[in-house]
């Protein structure tokens, strides 16, 4: 699936282009394949001049492409550029010296234990076995773009980057993620818990395994009666406590973590056996699911008299 990511700047033009009828009729004939400006007026029923001029403007706005091909003489074909558009309405995150950003793929866990149904699918195709957790330890894993068990959990080893001699003052992690069952169940509630350094930060209820609708970003070969997407979920653990998409969800400080005692951060995700609602869990990289992204850690942190001065005022 082809994205155009833009700014709110940028997405002036692209929403002006979109703003007509007969546009947005062309991007929906176009689906079909590439198409000539004769072939686009009478797919519409309108106007040759109207149709030119209209694909002109799509094209300006570079949602589409013109193309010469050989024909009787020479004849421009129009092909649609992308599937998707994506209006970020927040400004990209600039990562500074005081702002870490690490993003780990989904399959490269360095520890793990799944229980049937589970299973690992690429984005070309399914990896290994299904429902055999002796896939999730084949050299395969590691192009996993979709993983799933109901049981279990996976572990990450992020690297710890924090400069020495300064302070963490806050981290927070983030997934896509939703309920484990046989292909998808909408009320399907698990209770999906997130450790960092062996500490239990706290636990997320989701909702139901989602599906029967696909996902902006899984591909078309993934059958749409399979999980299809997943909702994206943060924690974050401050010098007050832990939140969950900034709820409170548990007591656990930044300095229980001891971030500075390893050369690593470790992140687990997992449902408990005895859980109250053991319902499993689908885990989504950046070629599956809603979002176009795998696990990412953020961490701040403040130079070590600068925290001091802080926890004085």
């Amino acid at each position: 699936m082809r994205t155009l990511q833009v700014t709110l700047e940028e997405a002036i033009e692209i929403c002006k282009a979109l703003a007509n009828e007969h546009r947005m009729q062309m991007l929906n004939v176009l689906n079909q394949g590439p198409l000539n400006v004769n072939e686009i007026s009478e797919l519409l029923q309108i106007p040759f001049s109207t149709a030119a001029v209209n694909v002109k403007k799509l094209e300006d706005a570079g949602i589409i492409s013109t193309e010469i091909v050989p024909g009787r003489g020479t004849q421009k074909v129009n092909s649609k550029r992308y599937d998707r558009i994506v209006i970020n309405l927040k400004p990209a995150e600039v990562q500074t010296e005081n702002n870490l950003i690490l993003d780990m793929p989904i399959g490269e866990y360095t520890d793990c234990e799944a229980e049937p149904t589970c299973g690992l699918v690429g984005e070309h195709g399914i990896l290994s076995i299904i429902d055999d957790p002796r896939s999730f330890y084949e050299p395969e894993r590691k192009n996993a773009q979709l993983l799933w068990f109901r049981a279990g959990f996976v572990e990450y080893r992020f690297p710890n980057r924090v400069p020495y001699g300064t302070r963490t003052e806050e981290l927070e992690f983030s997934a896509e993620i939703c309920s484990e069952a046989p292909y998808h169940k909408l009320d399907w509630p698990s209770d999906i818990t997130l450790w960092i350094n062996g500490v239990e930060v706290g636990t997320w209820t989701s909702p139901g395994d989602l599906g029967g609708m696909r996902g902006f970003l899984t591909p078309d070969w993934w059958a749409t009666r399979n999980t299809q997407y997943g909702l994206l979920k943060h924690w974050q653990v401050n010098g007050k406590g832990s939140l969950i998409d900034g709820n409170p969800i548990s007591d656990v400080t930044i300095d229980q973590l001891k971030i500075a005692t390893k050369p690593f951060i470790s992140v687990r995700l997992g449902v408990k056996k005895d859980a109250a609602n053991a319902g499993g869990m689908n885990l989504f990289g950046k070629r599956f699911g809603n979002y176009e992204q795998a696990l990412i850690l953020k961490i701040k942190y403040a130079n070590t008299s600068a925290s001091a001065h802080k926890r004085n005022e």
